[in-house]
């Protein structure tokens, strides 16, 4: 049995290391027995708990109409029970939702080409960015288009991973979404042909002044590689100050985090976490490299967990300066349990701290320099049609010209 620890809402484990744990298995046998999970209520209420679930099974068996699907009602239960622990982060996953997850987490899968996040407040699941020239930017899908339904199932308020895993499938496959934009007055119908999506999640390019620019766009396995790369080939050039973009970056993987500080930081601790005993686990910087160039970090309200957890280390180590608005503030951690016929177990289980022991969440890391987004200096581009900077990361390089001045 393994468990995982995850990062962020957005469907995207975030802990490659493996325990031992002991794992509840629920199982459907006719009645279902919740004796193990009602640990904490007195033996009346479980007794009464158990055959209130007996009087409706009875029910069901006498009056429904239709056929029954006992795996689907198993599910239900499995998914109810942890519903009831009122924990917005925690899940259930079927053994189809749960291979989505961590086939997520290689940086290669197969979908529509998009990152997807959901707003915890409506429910709501949006298009953050389609990969450049996959299925998704080639229908013509834009940032914040609101996923209403997928192949005819409402989606608003379901967990991320399962709507992921509905839009997920067999390469050359489609699948429809129905879509919400702002400015139209009723819903777009999209058919996308599922394809094989290999994630760049880094993109690089040096600006005047030798100002060097990395965008992170998620914390997967993949990226720790692609980051050293970008990083190495920027310095080759002899890049002088370094840019670090992490807007709308929903997180990842927290080994992936942890590795990219320990190329940035000197050797110490950049995060820990604190479980509900005060039990800490603590993860480092271990070998001698550290960036020697000066450094600012583009933020905002959607850069979220790895990112924090990137974030505040550099800003807590003084590395670094963030640039932008404040960053969403989710400063507690899931773990996953595998369970062992392949489905898996999410809940809150530990909060993270900065170096400093900060802990964020619901409050997120405030900007050094704030600077609010105008959406008119987005996508202009220059005589050779290469993107110009928008007004932070102009915010961003006037800083680093004053630091290498």
């Amino acid at each position: 049995m393994r468990k995982y620890i995850e990062s962020f809402l957005c469907g995207f484990l975030s802990c490659a290391v493996v325990f031992m744990v002991t794992v509840l298995v629920l199982s459907w046998t006719g009645v279902l027995n919740l004796t193990g999970v009602l640990s904490t209520g007195d033996r009346s209420f479980k007794s009464e708990v158990n055959a209130k679930v007996g009087r409706i099974e009875r029910f069901i068996n006498a009056y429904y109409l239709d056929q029954i699907d006992p795996e689907q009602m198993a599910d239900s239960i499995y998914k109810g029970v942890v519903s009831g622990l009122g924990d917005e982060y925690a899940a259930y996953y079927t053994e189809e939702e749960y291979q989505t997850i961590t086939e997520k987490t290689s940086g290669t899968y197969c979908g529509i080409g998009a990152y997807v996040t959901q707003n915890i407040e409506t429910g709501a699941i949006i298009i953050v960015k389609p990969i450049a020239g996959g299925p998704a930017d080639q229908a013509g899908l834009k940032p914040e288009d609101i996923i209403y339904a997928v192949d005819d199932t409402k989606v608003s308020g379901e967990d991320l991973s399962a709507v992921l895993a509905l839009i997920k499938g067999k390469p050359g496959t489609e699948v429809k979404l129905q879509v919400i934009r702002s400015g139209e007055n009723d819903y777009l119908d999209f058919t996308l042909t599922r394809a094989e999506i290999e994630e760049d999640t880094v993109e690089s390019r040096m600006f005047a002044g030798k100002i060097g620019y990395i965008a992170v766009s998620s914390f997967e396995e993949v990226t720790t590689v692609q980051f050293e790369t970008a990083l190495h080939d920027l310095q080759d050039q002899g890049m002088k100050a370094l840019m670090i973009d992490l807007r709308d970056n929903g997180g990842g993987l927290l080994n992936t985090a942890v590795e990219m500080l320990d190329r940035m930081l000197p050797k110490g601790r950049v995060v820990y976490t604190e479980d509900k005993k005060g039990v800490a686990e603590e993860f480092f910087a271990e070998d001698d490299d550290e960036i020697s160039v000066p450094v600012a970090i583009l933020v905002n309200g959607n850069s979220a967990s790895a990112s924090e957890v990137f974030s505040g280390a550099m800003q807590d180590k003084e590395k670094a300066k963030l640039v932008g608005t404040k960053t969403f503030g989710k400063g507690i951690v899931q773990t996953i349990f595998d369970l062992e016929d392949g489905s898996a177990l999410k809940m809150t289980t530990s909060k993270y701290f900065t170096p400093k022991g900060r802990n964020i969440h619901g409050t997120g890391l405030e900007p050094d320099i704030p600077v609010e987004l105008d959406k008119n200096t987005l996508h202009q581009k220059d005589a050779s049609g290469q993107d110009l900077p928008d007004n932070q990361m102009q915010a961003a390089i006037e800083y680093l010209k004053g630091e290498i001045r």
